[in-house]
């Protein structure tokens, strides 16, 4: 069971919910303040809402105590944005924002994207490329000898060398690029207290829990656990990608926050030097920090602008963090951490009657859940501390010591439906489907389908071929589609028709054009059009990058097939998408490049039609 105590301690708290944290020096001065003690950059729009990063660590640092001041989406062209509200007493809080800068600007296939979700208006451009490093440089600048920390998801995948796939190359830990005082990872409320308590004692800020700080020796640690050197994982040679890989498997062996140890990287002569991961929150702290008094609106500066990412989540409540799935592309457990804290059913289902209370709320919740919607209340039956850094919860199947029932989450569900003012309580997040079915069961599907599904379930089985999902570290085939005949079972009880929208990914490392044939053909035959096909992008940090940039799978040192040129990565999604006709040339290609020229034609089994206007041309491309 987790513990119930909170480990923070305010200094003298000065949340206030009728009014966001300032942005100008006029609402400085309504507070009487003539300094800030922390100023937050972020490529963001401010929205005071904790689903969004500046939103929740601004009020969690005002909650500490501090005067908190907000720069968002400053001109990254000259000093001038950066200068409003003046220098931060502590220090600058910089972070790209709640998505990677580089991919905000360019789709995996490097084509510029016109819009930006986190942005008033959803214009594209007011974030750019490399924004740690840019808003960085410029608080430097206006304020010599303040520390810069630096935090948010860019920060948190960047803080050892990685691979960048937008210049394919390794490069530097963002600690040393971006010349900052400290990096925070993961969530950071554990970090960030220390940081704060540190700077109100006059002290250096360095060597808190979840953070990262460079040092010129190595005297006085722990025992720490040596990476190999950035020199050694960037030497473009056989070797560097044998020595990226082993670094990728020591990082994703040894980051765990109750068996961690210190992790060390040689850059030069200096040394990045990585704390142990903060411990997970308590469920009293998660209900103190989603109780903070947030507006749950963005800044009256946009002056109503449209913000789609706040449209998207503004009446949803977060019920918990974390993921222990061993999904190998995706960033959460790197981030967020493998061990769920839940917040309380008590604390639940107050934000929903403060949500009901809203004279904007229009009687849907549009999303009661988390990373994996269904992971709420569930975790290690042999205590926090789990089976240690080797714990595989879900993978490759479901551990017995995986405490799962459903009941509680399924009991949730029904009295959030029960809350005066709430017509409808959707989980519009996704679920984990192969967890439905070990904890779940029928009773969940049954509660799930006939009154919390909005038409269409949200479920990622990612592919169907068993070599491509061992290597996304995924469920085997067969466990999906038994949740697809328990789901729609579930549905046919409960009277109500629901449709199923799967996620896919192409070109995911040891994924072959035979094995995309092998997908189409079964989602074929199952009658599934995809709607959500997404381009593999190696996201720093994880298991499947390292297979991306080294050809080996990290834990195994298995060599591994990756589809790493522009026109492998297309003929792969083509596949999928044969049903448009936009895809239909290049679909037909990659029929004809994996040897099944079979498929093309009007048959029951063919994938793509013919070329009509090749033949009519006589063969003639």
């Amino acid at each position: 069971m987790q513990q119930t105590s909170v480990r923070w301690q305010p200094y003298a708290s000065v949340s206030r919910a009728d009014r966001p944290l300032p942005m100008s020096r006029a609402e400085m001065a309504a507070r009487g303040w003539d300094q800030c003690d922390v100023i937050l950059v972020t490529g963001d729009a401010y929205v005071d809402h904790p689903s969004f990063g500046v939103g929740l660590v601004g009020r969690f640092l005002e909650w500490l105590g501090c005067r908190v001041g907000v720069i968002a989406q400053p001109r990254p062209d000259s000093v001038e944005d950066f200068q409003k509200l003046g220098a931060p007493k502590f220090f600058w809080g910089v972070t790209a924002g709640n998505v990677d800068s580089q991919l905000s600007q360019l789709t995996v296939m490097r084509k510029r994207r016109r819009d930006d979700p986190y942005s008033p208006g959803g214009e594209a451009g007011a974030r750019p490329p490399n924004a740690s490093i840019v808003y960085a440089s410029r608080v430097r600048q206006v304020s010599k000898g303040v520390p810069v920390v630096l935090g948010g998801i860019e920060a948190s995948l960047r803080r050892f060398a990685y691979y960048d796939y937008w210049i394919d190359q390794v490069r530097r830990s963002l600690l040393i690029d971006a010349k900052a005082d400290v990096l925070v990872y993961g969530m950071g409320e554990d970090a960030l207290a220390w940081l704060v308590a540190r700077a109100r004692a006059g002290e250096p800020l360095a060597g808190g829990p979840g953070s990262l700080t460079i040092r010129r020796n190595l005297e006085g640690l722990n025992d720490p656990v040596p990476l190999p050197s950035f020199e050694a994982v960037s030497a473009a040679t056989s070797e560097g990608k044998l020595a990226f890989a082993e670094m990728t498997r020591l990082i994703f062996t040894h980051t765990e926050p109750f068996h961690g140890r210190i992790l060390v990287q040689a850059h030069g002569e200096r040394w990045v030097v990585a704390q142990p991961p903060a411990l997970p929150l308590t469920t009293a702290e998660m209900d103190l920090l989603y109780g903070l008094p947030f507006t749950n609106r963005p800044h009256p500066a946009y002056q109503g602008k449209r913000i789609p990412a706040f449209d998207m989540i503004r009446d949803s409540v977060t019920t918990h963090r974390g993921c222990y799935g061993e999904c190998r592309f995706c960033a959460i457990a790197m981030h967020q951490g493998r061990t769920i804290s839940s917040r309380s059913r008590a604390g639940i289902l107050e934000s929903i009657r403060k949500l009901a209370a809203d004279p904007g709320f229009h009687g849907t919740v549009s999303d009661l859940g988390g990373p994996s919607a269904n992971m709420w209340g569930t975790g290690c039956a042999r205590g926090e501390q789990g089976c240690g850094r080797q714990g595989r919860c879900l993978f490759p199947e479901v551990c017995v010591n995986l405490k799962d029932d459903h009941a509680p989450l399924t009991a949730l569900l029904r009295a959030a439906r029960q809350v005066p003012g709430v017509k409808h309580v959707f989980v519009t997040s996704g679920i984990r489907f192969d967890l439905a079915l070990h904890g779940g069961g029928d009773p969940y599907l049954d509660e799930l389908a006939g009154h919390h599904v909005c038409g269409r379930l949200k479920i990622a089985p990612e592919h169907l071929s068993e070599g491509v999902l061992r290597r996304m570290g995924k469920p085997g085939a067969a466990v999906y589609r038994e949740f697809i005949g328990r789901f729609q079972a579930a549905c046919d009880r409960s009277g109500r028709k629901q449709a199923i929208v799967e996620y896919f990914i192409s070109g995911h490392p040891g994924c072959s054009l035979a094995d995309m044939v092998e997908l189409a053909l079964a989602l074929k035959r199952a009658g599934v059009q995809p709607e959500q096909v997404q381009d593999y992008y190696p996201t720093p940090l994880t298991l499947s990058a390292a297979m991306f940039y080294t050809g080996r799978d990290p834990m195994t040192g298995d060599a591994v097939y990756t589809a790493r040129s522009d026109r492998e990565k297309l003929l792969q999604r083509a596949l999928l998408l044969s049903q448009l006709p936009e895809f239909q040339d290049k679909a037909r290609e990659a029929l004809l490049e994996a040897g099944r020229p079979d498929l093309i034609g009007t048959g029951p089994r063919s994938l793509v039609p013919p070329d009509r206007g090749r033949e009519k041309r006589g063969g003639r491309t």
